[in-house]
This record gives C-alpha cells, structure tokens and sequence, in this order.
C-alpha cells in the first residue's frame, strides 16, 4: 500500500493551505476583520445547530483460524501519531522491498502490523507475508511465525482514527466468551487505501482485519 504518496500529498495540500491563508493575511488585513465579525455571527448561529456526527464504522466479527504465515518485519517506533504513518511508507514502500528483492523473496499477503504499545512513544513491527525465512535478515529486521490458532477477526471498514471501537468489541467478545488472550493483537490491511488513480478511497470500502488469538 502506498501510504507514503497518500502522506506526502496531505502535507502537500496541508502547505498549499497555510501559503494561500498566509498570503491572504497579509493582503487583506481589513477584510479578515470583517470576516471575523461574520464568523462570531455564524458561531451563534451555529450553536443553535446539533453538532455533525461522524458514521460509524462497520464491524464485523468472525471467531476462526489464523492461516500459517512467515512474515517479515521492520522493528521501528515514533515519537508521534502523525510519525507512524511515515515510517510505515518508508518500511512497506522502501526497506522490506529492498530485503525481498535482494534475498528473491515472494511476497504471499497483505501489509500487517504489531503495535506494543498504545501512546507516545510508539512502538511497532510492520512486515510482509513472504514464502520462506531469508538466509540473511539486517538490522531491527525479525521474522514472525503465526500458526494455525484459535483467532477472533473484527472485519473493521471505516476511518482509521475510529479502529479503537473493534478493539473495544473484541475485548467484549473475549470477556462474553469467557476467553484469554495469548498473543499481541496485529493488523492486517486487506485493502489498498488509494484507488488505482492515487486518490483516497471512501474508508467504509476499505478493510482492515484487527487480529486476537485466544484460548
């Protein structure tokens, strides 16, 4: 998946924004008073208005087996959020093709990911599906082994930011079912989040599997 063109043309568009709102600042120093006024005006008016709510994402539960996979990984942190979508550009787009094609690796599944820790600093292991254990593996680079094991899947489509509610629903579902977690918890991202023309895809058409095994 190509995260880092989708981070690069935010920050693009991100920059293009502040330049033209800079710009206009400076020019029209009168005419932002004015809008000012007008803003305190439709604040008002707005809060007269119910709040937007955001959809809510799908969920999808299934209790199944994990396939047997070989999976090699990127051992990496980041001192923010926002970082951890740039180091997984970097590790899907960039190291693990190197270490792939160097060692005549095939690549047999989507994108996964292990996070070990849940706020800042973040840390993470974000790898590929491969055929075969390479003979030679470089600095922070692992291999994981997932077996045939009793997993819970949340088939989660909607906005990332929002993907804490199917680890929420799968927490209720282990504590329903009177079951206990043995692994860390991985993704899997089904889907390419960029269509085949670079744009961003609606994210409620998009997949990503958050993964438990339990006993």
């Amino acid at each position: 998946m190509n995260y880092q063109k989708i981070m690069v043309s935010i920050f693009l568009s991100l920059s293009l924004l502040m330049l033209v709102s800079a710009c206009n600042n400076s020019a029209d120093s009168k005419k932002n008073q004015q809008a000012k006024k007008d803003t305190v005006i439709k604040t008002a008016i707005k809060r007269e208005e119910p709040a937007a709510v955001k959809k809510a994402p799908v969920i999808n539960i299934m209790d199944t087996l994990s396939i047997k996979q070989t999976v090699l990984c990127i051992k990496d942190s980041a001192a923010t959020s926002g970082r951890i979508a740039l180091k997984l550009g970097q590790i899907y787009g960039v190291k693990l093709p190197a270490i792939i094609k160097k060692e005549k690796l095939k690549v047999t599944g989507p994108p996964m990911a292990w996070y070990k820790t849940s706020k800042a600093p973040f840390f993470f292991e974000a790898g590929l599906p491969v055929d075969r254990k390479p003979a030679k593996l470089p600095p922070n680079a692992i291999i994981k082994q997932i077996g045939q094991d009793s997993v819970i899947v949340a088939h989660f489509y909607g906005p990332y930011d929002l993907t804490d509610q199917a680890y929420t629903a799968l927490q209720d579902w282990m504590k329903d079912h009177k079951k206990k977690s043995i692994l860390p918890p991985y993704e899997v991202y089904v889907d390419d989040p960029v269509d085949k023309n670079g744009k961003l895809k609606d994210p409620y058409k998009v997949q990503t599997d958050i993964i438990f095994t339990w006993r």
